[in-house]
């Protein structure tokens, strides 16, 4: 762990994923990302963890209690800590390998906090060469494989708050990038800052999102039923 960084950076060298991969049978999703995808969960067989605690274990559980006669697989392979860069980097182990049917990508906020803390920072045109290279690879390995983008997000707490019109200006421009990159390539765009925002009529934002980036349970739960709605609505595969 670099010095100065929260605790919850951690490296993208340790272990990512279980060495046995089940055979496949029904059809297979994949989270990628960072800490909000990671949710802690475990590097190991441990099926008790290893979906971590955040959204992708709640996409997870839910689908496979509905619908156990379709022996869906589900991965996890969020990483705390990870920019786009890191994805770029593990692509090919803990994506491609895979072979998933639907890969869901959700990062950005690092590379947000790297330019606020000058820790390594990239251009943005730089940025979003390295995320169509990890597009790319995969339409070029996966041609049928469909591509879920989510948006970044945030609310105006923690992180979001030190050196806040730097920090709304930076992520905007990953939530842009995301989304026209979504459009190019064809992928499901799950927008996440303005139900976000919306939910904050409900409740105040600490209690979607405790530190500005990461979200509360029910942060993660709002998270998990946009991308249900979303993904079904372009595949139609969750109420049929």
């Amino acid at each position: 762990m670099t010095a100065g960084m929260p605790h919850w950076v951690m490296s993208a060298t340790q272990p990512t994923r279980p060495r046995d991969i089940p055979e496949k049978k029904g059809l297979t999703f994949l989270f990628q990302g960072d800490s909000i995808t990671d949710g802690n969960r475990t590097r190991d067989n441990d099926w008790n963890h290893i979906m971590g605690h955040g959204y992708a274990y709640l996409i997870a559980s839910r689908l496979w209690f509905d619908y156990p006669e379709r022996e869906w697989m589900f991965y996890n392979r969020g990483i705390s800590g990870n920019r786009v860069k890191d994805l770029d980097a593990r692509w090919q182990e803990d994506t491609l390998v895979l072979k998933p049917d639907v890969v869901s990508i959700l990062v950005g906020v690092n590379d947000v906090i790297a330019t606020l803390r000058n820790w390594d920072p990239q251009p943005m045109d730089q940025v979003e060469l390295i995320f169509r290279r990890i597009l790319d690879k995969t339409r070029n390995a996966l041609p049928d494989t469909r591509i879920v983008l989510c948006e970044p997000f945030s609310l105006p707490l923690g992180w979001a708050l030190q050196k806040p019109d730097v920090w709304k200006t930076e992520i905007r421009k990953y939530q842009e990038m995301v989304r026209s990159l979504a459009k190019e390539y064809s992928a499901i765009f799950v927008g996440l800052q303005r139900p976000f925002e919306d939910a904050c009529q409900l409740a105040p934002p600490s209690y979607w999102i405790w530190d500005g980036v990461h979200p509360m349970p029910a942060g993660h739960e709002l998270i998990a039923r946009l991308w249900i709605r979303k993904v079904d609505s372009e595949l139609d595969m969750f109420s049929s």
